[in-house]
């Protein structure tokens, strides 16, 4: 491919709107380009990486057994209803009503359509199977953000498997998660597989595959000692040393005055106390319930956590108006010491507390002497929070790490929340009418692109790994208006191209500084240099993009050179 026809806009200056660094290398580089808020095109070299990725992808899907598939993005809104699924994403959803009145939902993951399709098979005999896609998938995200991290339309790989039974799902389970360890391997990309939340997609198992970046949305919690990792949503809480009870007797409750002081930040400055001695109390909204949650001041509510102990996915903080009408202050006073007419969920550091200082129901002031237990009963005490620095690992006991990562890769054990309702069922070897037992695998394509960025880049610019770069040499002719260098040019770029290998001749006319600029950006990974040592040697330059270092070839050993760096293992930065 000749640059001077090739569609490869690159720019010298970071966008204003890009925080991550590849959202800034693939807009510099020529990767993207923003169309609108979270929707991007993928330029001919974006293009091209994410061929080579979904080409590994494919070749790993066909290894495992699995079976592709193309499914509608356009699904009826009933399928969504008939799993609840609707009212669980909400605006994240994106629905449209047709010319025939009915809605339709842009398909943001397809476990529904799969099932309802699969729902044909009658015999256990065609079992286990395995289908999967390589679609465009719709999210309304409320906050798009780094480029394509985070984006409303995305590419992603989608499986689900069926079995007869859980020993079966475990197989199939078992055998994407091998699947996926490999595809991130030959990504070039450096990834965690942690344990998660199962969220809306539903089942009682999942792990996040979880490429560190320091521009990672997800934060993950990762013992140094035994291995232990898991998503923070999903993170055990250990007793932390500051959790640990008195043994003193505790005062009486004692009202104080706090004029103006809402927050803990405020409270715990004004009172001269630590956050960790101030109990937070946060109205939720279930329904027509209202759950008060107690967790320490310098703790927040996990959601997730807190869904599964209120038994209901869906539930919001409670507004202004609720707040005050369910305890008789303002925001920033609310407190559980006679809180009537609320289920009270207590996180268990809290339990542990000899006293803490809350709210007191009543603008303008606090409780000192809080003892729970004594002041006030938990309906249910459980772990409500996120794990925080200084915590203990459930398993070992060491203290953990707080690291910042990309999802980048999702595997579940759904059980069978979808067949049972969408009639995917048939009958076992007995005669038995049972429903099929799913797993869902998500692989995020374009997530790929960003987080090899996100690890493989240097001060110049982007360093692709071999499996994923969209070229695998650059040919940089420096003195374009030179005749016999032009045709040298012409003459490298036939016999490499006849070896096999992809190539980007930079045929520009522009000045060598600019092109050799350009090269480091696009960051292939091998570049070959026509330029002076050509002239004064009759050789070729070959530089490797990730260490720089540099050969001098003769042309006819250059094809074979280039076949043995683009061989050598290639590590994440």
């Amino acid at each position: 491919m000749r640059w001077s026809h090739y569609f490869l806009p690159t720019l010298r200056e970071d966008p204003k709107d890009a925080e991550a660094i590849s959202h800034k290398l693939m807009v510099r580089a020529g990767l993207i380009r923003r169309l609108g808020s979270g929707a991007y095109s993928y330029l001919p070299l974006g293009f091209r990486a994410l061929a080579k990725i979904t080409r590994i992808i494919r070749e790993e899907m066909e290894r495992a057994g699995a079976q592709e598939c193309l499914l509608p993005a356009l699904q009826p809104i009933e399928l969504w209803k008939a799993t609840g699924r609707d009212a669980l994403l909400g605006d994240v959803l994106i629905t449209f009503t047709d010319r025939t009145e009915k809605t339709v939902a842009l398909g943001p993951t397809h476990e529904e359509v799969v099932t309802q399709l699969v729902s044909e098979v009658k015999s256990h005999r065609q079992l286990p199977m395995t289908l999967y896609q390589i679609q465009t998938k719709f999210r309304d995200e409320p906050r798009p953000r780094f480029g394509v991290i985070r984006s409303k339309e995305f590419l992603m790989k989608d499986a689900y498997s069926f079995d007869m039974d859980t020993a079966g799902l475990a197989t199939s389970y078992q055998q994407m998660f091998d699947a996926y360890t490999r595809i991130f391997a030959r990504c070039g990309l450096s990834v965690l597989a942690c344990e998660a939340s199962s969220g809306v997609m539903g089942g009682d198992v999942s792990h996040e595959f979880m490429a560190p970046s320091p521009n990672g949305e997800d934060v993950v919690a990762r013992c140094p000692g035994c291995g232990y990792a898991a998503n923070r949503e999903a993170a055990v809480c250990q007793q932390t040393t500051n959790s640990t009870p008195h043994t003193a007797p505790v005062e009486p409750i004692k009202m104080v005055p706090t004029p103006g002081k809402h927050t803990v930040e405020h409270v715990s400055e004004f009172l001269k106390v630590s956050p960790a001695q101030l109990i937070k109390t946060l109205l939720y909204e279930s329904g027509r319930e209202t759950i008060a949650v107690l967790v320490r001041g310098d703790h927040e509510v996990n959601e997730t956590k807190l869904a599964r102990a209120a038994g209901s996915p869906t539930f919001k903080l409670a507004g202004p108006e609720t707040i005050r009408r369910v305890t008789g202050a303002p925001v920033g006073f609310a407190g559980p010491v006679g809180l009537a007419g609320v289920r009270l969920l207590v996180d268990a550091d809290v339990m542990r507390m000899s006293e803490g200082i809350t709210g007191a129901n009543q603008a303008e002031a606090h409780l000192l002497h809080v003892k729970p237990g004594r002041d006030f009963a938990p309906a249910q005490a459980a772990d409500l929070r996120f794990v925080v620095e200084g915590d203990r690992c459930a398993r070992c006991g060491k203290a953990l790490e707080l690291v910042r990562m990309i999802e980048v890769g999702h595997v579940f054990k759904l059980g069978t929340k979808y067949s049972q309702v969408l009639g995917a069922v048939l009958q076992d070897a007995s005669g038995k009418s049972v429903p099929m037992v799913m797993g869902c695998y998500g692989i995020g394509v374009t997530r790929i692109l960003a987080a090899v960025i996100e690890q493989c880049h240097d001060a110049n610019g982007i360093v692709w790994p071999a499996a994923v770069s969209p070229f695998q040499v650059v040919l940089s002719m420096l003195e374009t208006n030179n005749p016999a260098h032009h045709q040298a040019a012409e003459e490298v770029y036939g016999r490499v191209t006849e070896a096999g290998l992809d190539v980007l001749w930079d045929d520009r006319e522009q000045s060598p500084g600019s092109k050799l600029k350009d090269a480091d950006l696009i960051g292939i990974p091998l570049q070959v240099i026509l330029g002076k040592v050509w002239e004064q040697e009759r050789r070729l330059e070959v530089v490797e993009r990730a260490s720089k270092t540099r050969h001098r070839v003769e042309p006819a050993q250059l094809a074979e050179t280039l076949h043995k760096l683009l061989d050598k293992p290639s590590v994440p930065q």
